[in-house]
């Protein structure tokens, strides 16, 4: 039987979603059960064998449904496999260097005894609403800067740890 993971976001203007649902193709391509699902709309973590937590960063910092997620599933989430991603930089960083998580994102995942991290590059266009987001764009500094070789790389790393039998 395929293993079940869900892959759960928070985004604010959507390339973070675009990330999770890249990731969860990925890994139903690696043959596993895979769902993309807006962190906010978990109610139960209990039919997953894995789970991916993924945030966009506002503002360096993770945004509050990921967050909670993790304190609403706790123990749920530490009886399973568990990775976490942040996307955010508006600039190449993520693929030229490992980012650390922000320490909301390195207390969720001590939180839940997550066993991964990597930040990835991130998307702002012309169009995002907020006095930031139009800030950052009248800077010049917007644009998208995922790298999706590079998450289907870490995606599936992902896959081929929860297929190996000891690893869940």
């Amino acid at each position: 039987m395929p293993h079940h993971v869900l892959v759960a976001y928070a985004t604010r203007y959507g390339s973070t979603a675009e990330l999770a649902r890249f990731i969860a193709r990925t890994l139903r391509d690696e043959g596993l059960e895979a769902e993309a699902l807006p962190a906010a709309e978990v109610t139960d973590v209990a039919a997953y064998d894995a789970v991916v937590i993924g945030s966009a960063l506002y503002m360096g910092r993770w945004r509050r449904d990921a967050g909670r997620l993790t304190r609403r599933h706790r123990d749920a989430l530490r009886e399973r496999a568990v990775w976490a991603f942040s996307s955010g930089p508006l600039d190449p960083s993520a693929s030229e260097r490992d980012i650390p998580p922000v320490p909301g994102a390195r207390r969720a995942m001590e939180r839940v005894r997550a066993r991964g991290h990597v930040t990835f590059g991130g998307r702002l266009e012309a169009g995002a609403e907020g006095r930031i987001a139009r800030a950052i764009l009248d800077e010049g500094r917007g644009g998208d800067f995922r790298d999706f070789d590079a998450v289907a790389r870490w995606a599936r790393g992902i896959a081929t740890e929860i297929e190996t039998p000891e690893s869940l």
